[in-house]
């Protein structure tokens, strides 16, 4: 009896963990906070460990809290779609009032915890929460302009971490912001173009012509180039304390031509196929350039 009491609330538990991985999206939690770490790495003069721990931790609960608040207001949409109608909220493993609970803890921990870094670091995570929930998730229904809006949210975790090891916003964090901001219409594009039949369905208008067409398909290509080009401005020298060796500029360079390719076989092949191989390699390609960018400045 002890024995299959001890089993169910390990099952119990086990599900809640499950649910708040799926609430805060944890995967894609994991991936922002790495990128602010990153970004912490090129800022710092000294490394703490106390920063980086308040750091991972603020900038987790923040994006959980901003995924949190996302699942809460589009409990309905989600239902309709397959990808995510098994969610805690549409499938009626959680209540909106523990998933609001959740945001609102999330949100409490982690501007006090970017707080102990710096009222900076506060500001800025606390304005991607804003602008991701208030901004961004109600216009996905509107208008394909969602995604350029969205884009600022999504471009402040590289950033965030040169705010948070010196509390100072320049041309560099700026920098490191551009590069993230134009990274992510390649990426939210190829994604929206493999799910653009479920996303009907809830009636998000994620591509930016509103159909897999060539038109979507240029602008990809477009925003694909000047990421390319704004990766490697720090190889010139003009962009303060962040800078790039001539090697790490070529292999940056070489891997951001990779993704072009896939952005031109999208244009010439227009199917989900490419758009999946498209968006495996902008994944691969932004972890990479913010790991080349960090070992660059350790060896250089």
């Amino acid at each position: 009896m002890k024995s299959a009491v001890g089993s169910v609330k390990s099952n119990t538990l086990s599900l809640i963990f499950s649910d708040f991985k799926e609430i805060t999206k944890a995967k894609l939690a994991v991936s922002v906070v790495f990128s602010s770490i990153a970004g912490y790495f090129l800022g710092a003069h000294q490394i703490s460990v106390v920063s980086l721990l308040l750091l991972t931790f603020g900038g987790y609960c923040m994006v959980g809290a901003s995924n949190a608040y996302n699942q809460i207001i589009e409990k309905d949409l989600d239902a309709l779609m397959k990808r995510t109608k098994n969610r805690p909220i549409p499938s009626g493993r959680m209540s909106v009032k523990t998933a609001l609970t959740i945001a609102i803890v999330l949100t409490v921990l982690g501007v006090l915890s970017l707080l102990a870094l710096s009222p900076k670091t506060a500001m800025f995570g606390a304005l991607s929460i804003f602008l991701y929930t208030s901004v961004y998730t109600p216009l996905k229904t509107k208008t394909p302009l969602s995604v350029f809006v969205g884009a600022f949210p999504g471009a402040i975790p590289f950033m965030l971490g040169w705010v948070a090891a010196t509390d100072d916003f320049g041309i560099e964090p700026g920098t490191l912001f551009m590069i993230q901001f134009f990274w992510q219409f390649p990426h939210f594009w190829a994604l929206g173009w493999m799910l653009d039949e479920d996303y009907k369905k809830a009636g998000f208008k994620m591509l930016p012509t509103g159909n897999k067409d060539k038109g979507t398909a240029i602008q990809i290509i477009f925003y694909t180039f000047w990421m390319i080009v704004i990766s490697i401005v720090p190889v010139f020298g003009i962009t303060g304390r962040l800078q790039l060796s001539i090697t790490a500029a070529a292999i940056v360079l070489l891997a951001g031509l990779v993704m072009l390719f896939y952005a031109f076989r999208l244009y010439e092949k227009r199917d989900n196929g490419s758009a999946r191989k498209l968006m495996l390699a902008s994944v691969t390609y932004i972890s990479l350039i913010q790991i080349i960018y960090v070992v660059d400045k350790f060896i250089s």
